[in-house]
């Protein structure tokens, strides 16, 4: 009879890299992006090993994603601009974001939001809090982002940004807490970083604020 799982258990998962043999490794595509055909077999939980497969990865730079928030005035930076990916969505294919950007060689993570978030919004962020860093898409992607909670002041924010090296025509937009958690509800924030940032903000807002309040006192 099988039993749950205990947490401490969880936390060293019992199968590794060494349990994995790949056979074959072969590039299908490589652009700004590049897919790979993977043939391997892997360990089974109940022991021996699985038939030989064959699995399709698309290889991804690392991202991040920052929520810039402004705790003084309630309000967060939201992107707008247009996906390649949700060309076929069937309401639009432009998208509300909050700022992000891929990992360069030799930048940290912490340099990138900071980095993103002035290309993309204009905006100097004053603190940074690590949320997590998680894998969108194990099933096919190896890309890993990291988020963060990035503090700002939006006064003045807004208009066009972007690189046009880049192709990036990015509308910024401020947003006040309760709208864009009501964006939230109704579906138009549609996307992981968006979702997982704003339940956390959701969480940590009131004591992020009374921490801006002295802050602001004690000045």
């Amino acid at each position: 009879m099988s039993t749950s799982p205990t947490t401490s258990s969880l936390s060293v998962p019992p199968l590794k890299r060494d349990d994995v043999e790949l056979h074959k490794r072969e590039t299908l595509h490589q652009g700004f992006f590049r897919l790979e055909a993977l043939e391997l077999r892997h360990r089974l939980f109940e022991g021996g090993w699985s038939q030989p497969m064959r699995r399709e990865v698309h290889n991804r730079f690392d991202a991040v994603g920052v929520l810039l928030y402004d705790p003084e005035r309630d309000s967060l930076v939201l992107i707008e601009q247009f996906r390649a990916g949700a060309i076929d969505d069937a309401v639009s294919p432009w998208k509300l974001e909050i700022v992000a950007g891929l990992a360069e060689k030799d930048e940290s993570m912490e340099d990138v939001a900071r980095r993103e978030a002035w290309e993309e919004a204009g905006c100097k962020v004053t603190e940074l809090t690590k949320l997590h860093t998680y894998y969108p898409s194990p099933g096919a992607c190896n890309e890993q982002v990291t988020l963060f909670c990035g503090l700002v002041d939006t006064q003045g924010l807004g208009g066009i940004h972007g690189l046009d090296e880049e192709h990036e025509d990015i509308r910024v937009h401020v947003v006040p807490f309760p709208d864009a958690w009501e964006l939230l509800l109704h579906g138009r924030l549609d996307n992981a970083m968006c979702l997982i940032g704003l339940h956390w903000l959701n969480s940590q807002r009131a004591s992020l604020r009374a921490a801006s309040q002295r802050a602001v006192t004690n000045s």
